[in-house]
Parts: structure tokens; C-alpha cells; sequence
């Protein structure tokens, strides 16, 4: 038997970004938001209403930074979910994060995430709340990647959200080979 939730924004995994901007005097701020999706090989959505701070410097700059949240900064990440920086200026300074600035949009890297994705917004409609942009760059810390060249999830244990029970679960152990273990089926 299954059990019904109505309609809800419930889809797992749901990833842990923190998306990161400048205001106007350039002063970084983050935030923690888990409803973000790929929509087209360049493109990736966001619902952020626009009472945000970082809505208010993103629509203001255009440009932003997703970094992948981590187990390592958990406390850090779920902070700046719950503290505004419409009444907290210097939230990203008190998460412990340092800025670094991206070299391919106008927006801080965060120092200690060590994956993210340069973003410049293409829309935002404020009555869906939903934040259109496109990606110009993902960047990772060579700490994270593997013989290959590519990054190794392993190695820097990203965050997920649970939207139902209200918790963090680190991401697990490899378990297949997409586009490989289903030809047995063929």
C-alpha cells in the first residue's frame, strides 16, 4: 500500500546548493536552497521568492554561484538557510565562508565548497518565483578529483535534503554504472 502527500514538492535527492552573490557595495551573501533542477544541458532552475536578499543582488547583478553543499560545512550551509541577509549583512562571513572571486561571472565562489557552478540569470518570474539561468562554468577543487580528471562525490561527501522529515543525509557508495548495468536486459 502506498501512502498519499498531496501535491508537494517532494523529489529525491534533493541537492543542497548554496547559492552565492554580491550586493551593491559587493559584500557576498549566501543562501541555502534545495529546489533547484537542470532544465536543458546548460540551463538550471531555481524557486527563490523574492523577498531574498540574494533574489533582490541577483536580479540587481545578474550573475551567481551554486556551490555544493558538504557534510564538512553542514552547519555552515544550513545556516544561511535560516538566517536572512535582508537582517544578517554579514551571514556569509559569520557561516565561515571566504570569498573567492569566480572569473567568469560577478559573484563569490565559496572557498570552502569545493564544487560550483557560475551562473548568469536569463529570467525571473515573480509570481512562480522561479530564477532561470545559465550555466557559464562548473568548477571543482582538485582535492575532489578522481585519476580521471572528474569529480569524485566521494571525496567531499555532498549534502542532500530531505523535504519530508526535515533532514541532511550524506550521499552513499557507488552501486552501479549508469548507461551500462541495464544492457543485461537487452
Amino acid at each position: 500500500m502506498r501512502k498519499n502527500f498531496g501535491a508537494k514538492p517532494y523529489s529525491y535527492p534533493q541537492p543542497v546548493m548554496i547559492v552565492a552573490s554580491y550586493d551593491e557595495n559587493n559584500v557576498p551573501n549566501a543562501m541555502n536552497a534545495a529546489w533547484v533542477g537542470i532544465s536543458g544541458s546548460n540551463k538550471i532552475s531555481l524557486c527563490l521568492s523574492p523577498g531574498h536578499k540574494s533574489v533582490k543582488n541577483i536580479r540587481a547583478r545578474k550573475d551567481f554561484t551554486l556551490s555544493v553543499g558538504d557534510e564538512a560545512h553542514l552547519v555552515a550551509c544550513d545556516y544561511v538557510g535560516i538566517v536572512s541577509g535582508n537582517n544578517v549583512p554579514d551571514k556569509f562571513a559569520k557561516a565561515g565562508f571566504h570569498e573567492e572571486k569566480s572569473e567568469f561571472v560577478d559573484a563569490p565562489l565559496i572557498a570552502e565548497l569545493p564544487m560550483a557552478l557560475e551562473c548568469k540569470m536569463i529570467s525571473y518570474d515573480e509570481d512562480s518565483h522561479i530564477l532561470v539561468s545559465e550555466i557559464v562554468n562548473v568548477n571543482a577543487d582538485e582535492s575532489i578529483l578522481n585519476e580521471n580528471g572528474g569529480v569524485d562525490p566521494t571525496k567531499f561527501s555532498p549534502i542532500i535534503f530531505d523535504p519530508i522529515n526535515n533532514f541532511y543525509y550524506k550521499m552513499g557508495e557507488k552501486v552501479g554504472l549508469a548507461y551500462q548495468d541495464g544492457k543485461e536486459l537487452r
